[in-house]
């Protein structure tokens, strides 16, 4: 362009990610283009034209990116770019062929700039750079300043729970030697105004504990002898993080335990303590508040109001920008201790608390719970797994179990988790089983391979212990990762059942919409990272349910590149974001949890957002492109 119209400058500060350039950097790069017009059906760029010879940004118009050379079909189009979008970026870094065809998808004007501009440019502007190499990651970081920006108005000025606990430190730790006395321990305590005390040995390793509460009830009310070593008194329970864990793990960490400090600790040494007051600022609802308030709930109505809390904090943290993954870990984390005190006062309440039957349960949760990934919009997916004591039969063990867990899945209901409409639920007497009708369950959905084997196989293999005997549901995991993983037919017909659902990109259209002109985000969006992740994970004997952890533990056994996992992991959690702020903008509203769905409609999201769910599709379809090579589909 040898002038720069206002009108061309306009359209490109619209679109990432040149409205991040330098003014400069940007009109040098507008000097340099050329603008190309390609009509409707023509190719643009192909394997077949050799190493790519230019960076183009689309004006006007639709291109496709195909599989196959010789014409566009909704088969082979698995890309679409649309104005303002820019390609092919992967080929021009590497120097290569691009490995798909772009075609025109209507008549078509692109602002074009040479190889070595390209290269020039990537060398002058920072921006630029890190939007080539991290291109899905440049656009969440735009968009999760904007989501900041909207929540703003509902937020204080709060710390990130991205922080590493290394800068949330507040002061060198109050110590004192094990052989201390508990008067010399309570006197220092008193002098440096802290609530704590942590005996170390001359290592500086941490032996032990003393904190107010704890001079409450093992000092003052037993008026023991204050001239005893203060290691006898004080708690062996530590609680221990390294300084580069992040401020949300120690978060966790006290929300699970119920405690109000955590240690951080490097090589064995006390670095500092991490307090609540330290994180208290996080949140306007206090973490170890919900918490504690769920784990000494007596009553259905106490568990109600925590999970109006655990709704609050979710709010809170959206506001702080809070990531999507760490999010949802903390929304299943209080959600798994409300579920587990539900089971454990309807277990009191029963009269079975104390008998070999209780010892012998284990409540697993499944789904989206299951995989750690909840939002706040969620129904119930559980399920028993039980010892079957000397003397009685697996159908007398489930009679009896059968009305305790009725009464679990109504208060679990009243607590906001509906009930599940297809009863994948513990009070199904057909989710309620031994260790070894488990096992046979298993394995008549692996041998069986019919539709309803393949939905139950769907919704059980993310199975996780909540409560009760733990060890059962790590018996039928380590089990079934052996078995899973021998059996390369049904991980054939999960794939296969798997890509039916491909993500809603159309030819004709950015999106694909249903019937009332919206997307599903966790049926189109999320469900397929979710099944693609678990049968590499099966296939591999991967063992953990998490989809995230399932793509990166796969990953490095199927010499997956860490740039594409992390690619999709982006995308995943990009919809993930929609979905949180969805539920939440649909709350505030005042809509009824119960009638929350996941049904957007894209014409109301932002063109940043549009065009991130667009890219986030475009992983999906990434994704199952993998399945299909791995099981020849």
């Amino acid at each position: 362009m040898s002038a720069i119209h206002p009108s061309e400058l306009s359209f490109i500060v619209r679109h990432a990610p040149f409205d991040r350039m330098e003014t400069e950097h940007m009109l040098w790069m507008m000097e340099r283009m050329h603008l190309g017009y390609y009509a409707e059906g023509e190719v643009i760029v192909s394997p077949q034209q050799g190493a790519v010879d230019r960076f183009l940004v689309i004006k006007q118009g639709m291109v496709h990116g195909e599989q196959n050379v010789a014409h566009a079909s909704e088969a082979d189009t698995w890309l679409e770019l649309a104005e303002g979008e820019c390609f092919p970026l992967g080929a021009l870094l590497a120097s290569r062929p691009v490995a798909s065809v772009y075609r025109a998808g209507s008549d078509s004007f692109c602002y074009e700039l040479g190889a070595e501009d390209f290269r020039r440019l990537i060398d002058m502007s920072a921006a630029f750079r890190d939007f080539c190499t991290r291109r899905i990651a440049n656009l969440l970081e735009h968009s999760k300043q904007v989501i900041q920006a909207q929540y703003s108005h509902s937020s204080v000025e709060q710390q990130s729970l991205a922080s590493p606990l290394s800068a949330i430190i507040r002061r060198a730790p109050v110590t004192c030697l094990p052989q201390a006395t508990v008067r010399q321990a309570l006197k220092l305590m008193h002098e440096q105004h802290v609530g704590s005390m942590v005996a170390v040995d001359e290592g500086g390793r941490p032996c032990g504990i003393l904190t107010l509460p704890d001079v409450l009830e093992r000092i003052a009310l037993p008026q023991i002898d204050l001239d005893q070593p203060v290691i006898g008194v004080m708690s062996k329970q530590l609680e221990t993080l390294p300084p580069h864990a992040l401020a949300y793990e120690a978060a966790l960490t006290m929300a699970r335990q119920g405690f109000r400090h955590v240690l951080v600790v490097e090589d064995g040494r006390l670095l500092g303590l991490v307090t609540e007051k330290d994180l208290f600022a996080l949140q306007r609802v206090g973490l170890r508040q919900i918490g504690m308030t769920i784990r000494h709930a007596d009553t259905v109505e106490v568990l109600q109001q925590g999970a109006a809390d655990i709704r609050s904090m979710a709010h809170n943290m959206m506001a702080q920008g809070v990531a999507p993954e760490q999010l949802t870990q903390f929304i299943s984390t209080f959600n798994d201790l409300l579920a587990a005190r539900v089971v454990e006062l309807e277990f009191k309440a029963s009269g079975l608390y104390d008998t070999p039957l209780h010892a012998g349960m284990c409540w697993m949760a499944l789904g989206s719970e299951g995989r750690f990934e909840q939002t706040l919009n969620t129904d119930q997916d559980n399920a028993i797994i039980f010892e079957v004591p000397p003397g009685m039969t697996e159908d007398q063990v489930r009679e009896t179990l059968l009305p305790v867990a009725r009464r679990i899945n109504e208060s679990l209901a009243l607590c906001g988790f509906p009930l599940c409409k297809g009863e994948i639920m513990a009070s199904n007497p057909r989710w309620c089983l031994s260790l070894a009708e488990w096992k046979q369950a298993f394995s008549a959905w692996i041998r069986g391979g019919t539709p309803e084997s393949l939905l139950y196989a769907s919704i059980f293999f993310d199975f996780r212990a909540l409560y009760g005997a733990q060890h059962l549901a790590g018996d039928l995991r380590e089990w079934l990762a052996r078995v899973a993983s021998d059996n390369s037919r049904f991980l054939y017909m999960m794939a296969e059942n798997a890509l039916r659902n491909r993500p809603p990109l159309g030819v004709i259209r950015d999106f694909v919409l249903n019937d009332s002109n919206r997307i599903d985000l966790k049926l189109n969006g999320i469900t397929p990272f979710v099944d693609a992740a678990r049968i590499f994970s099966l296939a591999v004997g991967v063992t953990q349910t998490n989809t995230i952890q399932r793509l990166r533990l796969s990953a490095a056994k199927m010499n997956l590149p860490e740039s594409e996992i992390e690619a999709w992991i982006d995308a995943l959690l990009f919809i993930q974001v929609l979905r949180l702020r969805h539920h939440d903008e649909s709350s505030a509203r005042g809509q009824n949890d119960k009638a929350l769905d996941n049904l957007i409609d894209p014409a109301s999201l932002n063109e940043l957002d549009r065009r991130i769910l667009k890219e986030a599709f475009r992983q999906a379809r990434k994704a199952q492109a993998k399945l299909r090579l791995d099981y020849q589909l």
